[in-house]
Formats: structure tokens, C-alpha cells, sequence
């Protein structure tokens, strides 16, 4: 049973479906794990809640492996966009069903706050959200969903998103020597931490790029790792697995 698919595992999840596609489609075995993992996550994971009136289901997780939370937590946002390129390769239509849900929760951390920006870890409840973690890292899993759900299904509404989070970015984070972690997204005169992860350059500026030029790095061709390097898929090579 998948008891979480956060930090510390994430890449995991990930990389079962990625290897799969770079093989191309050869390494059976990692398919059949992703599947499997998925199914867990589908039946084990997703937590009905009441938010602002409206009944949602979102991506939560199981403390000690008992209790399901509706806890969220940044780097589990890189799922949606996983279970989309999974549809996308021909996986079933209820992935793609799953991460838009999913994809909902994960763009509210951000519409929710005043500054725009997501807080690392939030518990969903009635009111809105209990933020557990205020600060913000500048992190890609949210734009990399929002990126590969473009590229699957066109619909506007992704790259609308992805655009609000930028203009946060630009509003909130922005420095005269670049971008800056905050201290806390609640408040829009938060203090900065004077920190910017490398991997805001590699992944999150990559994926923002990648929204508006969709003829660079065709997702037929191109498989992106966990840390948004491109891969070709290995249409040529049928060793290794």
C-alpha cells in the first residue's frame, strides 16, 4: 500500500513511469510497477474534504502508515503532470481524470494566499487551508504539472495558471540580484530568507519557459528526468532492459 508520494520518495513514482518511456515503451517491469503504485495512490491517498463550501478530493497522505490526512505537501505537486504524461503514452483515462483533481489542490496553495505564492506544507479544511510550513522555495512540481497538462490537453486554463504564478514570483520574490526565498507567503511584506535553490533556474524557470514555446522539446521525442534534464527516447536502442 502507498502510504505517501512526497519528499524522499517522489522521484521514485516518477521514475518508474520515465524509464518506461525511455526505453521506449520496452522495460515492461516499470510499467507494470507505475500501474501499481498509481492504483495505491487512487485508492489509498485521495481524501474527500469540504473547502470553502465546495466538496473536492485531494492528495493527502498516511501518517505511520494509519491515519489518511489531507495534508499536501509542494514536492507531491509533481504528480499530476507524471499521471498526465502517463495518459499521454496511453495509460488509462482516469490518470489524466486523477491529476486534473490532483492539479486542483496544487494550484490552490497558490490562489489561496495573499502573496500568490504556495507555503511548503498545508492541511486542507473548511475554511481553506491551515499552512504547517509558511515558506516558499521557489519550487518547480506545481509549473511542471501545469506544463505537461498543457501539452496533453491544450486547455487554456493551465497556462493561465502557470502565468499568475509567475507574475507572483515577479511581484513577491523578485530581487535586484534575482529571486529570493519567503519567509512566509501569508504575509505580502513577508521577510525573505536571501536564498535561491539552483533548481529555480533548472526547473522552474525551464517548465515556465516551456509553457509559451511549445515547439521546443516535443513530448513524442523528449522524456524530462526529475530534474528537468531532456532525454531522447531511446526509439534506436533496445538494450539495457
Amino acid at each position: 500500500v502507498v502510504s505517501t508520494q512526497s519528499t524522499g520518495v517522489d522521484s521514485y513514482y516518477e521514475y518508474l513511469l520515465k524509464q518506461w518511456v525511455h526505453s521506449n515503451f520496452t522495460a515492461a517491469r516499470f510499467k507494470s510497477q507505475y500501474l501499481r503504485a498509481v492504483e495505491g495512490i487512487r485508492d489509498h491517498l485521495m481524501v474527500r474534504v469540504k473547502v470553502r463550501g465546495q466538496i473536492v478530493r485531494v492528495l493527502g497522505h498516511r501518517a505511520n502508515n494509519i491515519s489518511l490526512a489531507a495534508e499536501l505537501h509542494h514536492l507531491s505537486c509533481f504528480l499530476p503532470g507524471t499521471l498526465a504524461l502517463g495518459y499521454y503514452y496511453g495509460l488509462p483515462k482516469w490518470h489524466l481524470e486523477l491529476a486534473e483533481e490532483i492539479m486542483w489542490g496544487c494550484y490552490y496553495l497558490y490562489s489561496s494566499q495573499p502573496t500568490g505564492l504556495a507555503a511548503d506544507l498545508v492541511r486542507f479544511k473548511s475554511e481553506g487551508l491551515d499552512v504547517l510550513s509558511t515558506e516558499n522555495h521557489l519550487r518547480p512540481e506545481t509549473v511542471e504539472s501545469l506544463f505537461v497538462l498543457w501539452r496533453v490537453t491544450g486547455k487554456q486554463e493551465y497556462r493561465d495558471m502557470a502565468w499568475d504564478i509567475f507574475q507572483a514570483f515577479e511581484r513577491v520574490s523578485r530581487t535586484c540580484n534575482g529571486y529570493t526565498t519567503l519567509y512566509d507567503v501569508r504575509n505580502v511584506r513577508s521577510v525573505t530568507l536571501d536564498i535561491m535553490e539552483s533548481f529555480f533556474l533548472a526547473e522552474t524557470l525551464k517548465y515556465l519557459y516551456l509553457l509559451f514555446e511549445d515547439d521546443v522539446l516535443p513530448l513524442d521525442k523528449w522524456v524530462l528526468n526529475t530534474e528537468a534534464h531532456p532525454l531522447p527516447i531511446l526509439t534506436e536502442f533496445k538494450g539495457w532492459y
